[in-house]
């Protein structure tokens, strides 16, 4: 035998031989079983698609980098779990394509900042963010509230994430901008949309319902963002299996 070991340690083929059969083992007996079971995601009570202005939103917030300085991920530590709330869950990223975690935080994390502010608070946030935090960094956005959202592209964008998994129903997806619409205008009647997708932030997202912007689209998105999941609803002894 320990002429053996040293044949393949002195032999640089066999040595690689030998390197590429044993990663090969360790990959199969990581890789294979996840073919044997439906998801390796806890299901969890409450994860829903994002409505049609959510996914505009969540699009826009991609594009302009926010993952840059805002992370969507809590870490299960006492530090993270007091400041931001509890810990992330792998649930709540499910429909994200891709998902938001991020890797640095220059401003807060943005988990759970679904209804910690009223709408009135970031349309002044994103206008000129030291009107309500002095000590922001954060760039302005005031453009957004003068770039229209193309509601014409919802249905689309809706038909694309269904092919990558969201289960997004036909009914869904015909009621695209009708639910943009009701999300926007505060006298609209909500019970399809919030039929559709339960949760979601109704009365008016900080625009007008004439001029649907993509600054309506991007705080619809934060408003949801962490309320999704009813935490005290939920045993722990459930989240570790």
């Amino acid at each position: 035998m320990r002429s053996l070991q040293e044949f393949i340690e002195q032999n640089a083929v066999m040595l690689l031989i030998a390197t590429l059969i044993t990663i090969s083992i360790g990959g199969i007996v990581e890789i294979v079983p996840l073919f044997t079971i439906e998801t390796t995601i806890e299901r969890v009570h409450g994860v829903r698609p994002y409505s049609p202005l959510e996914l505009a939103g969540r699009d826009i917030y991609v594009r302009e980098g926010c993952y840059l300085c805002h992370s969507q991920q809590i870490r299960p530590f006492r530090d993270e779990v007091e400041r931001y709330g509890h810990y992330s869950l792998a649930a709540e990223s499910m429909y994200d394509h891709p998902f938001q975690w991020g890797s640095e935080r220059t401003g807060p994390d943005l988990a759970r900042v679904g209804g910690k502010y009223s709408n009135d608070w970031h349309v002044a946030h994103l206008n000129n963010p030291r009107d309500v935090v002095p000590e922001s960094v954060m760039p302005p956005y005031a453009f957004l509230g003068t770039r229209p959202l193309d509601l014409d592209q919802l249905a689309a964008h809706m038909r694309t994430n269904r092919i990558v998994g969201v289960p997004y129903t036909d009914d869904m997806i015909a009621n695209a901008k009708a639910d943009a619409l009701a999300q926007v205008d505060p006298a609209a009647d909500t019970a399809g949309l919030l039929r559709r997708y339960p949760g979601a932030a109704t009365g008016g997202v900080g625009g007008r319902p004439d001029e649907v912007t993509e600054r309506d689209a991007l705080i619809a998105y934060l408003q949801v963002l962490g309320t999704m999941v009813k935490f005290r609803d939920i045993d722990p002894d459930d989240l570790r299996q």
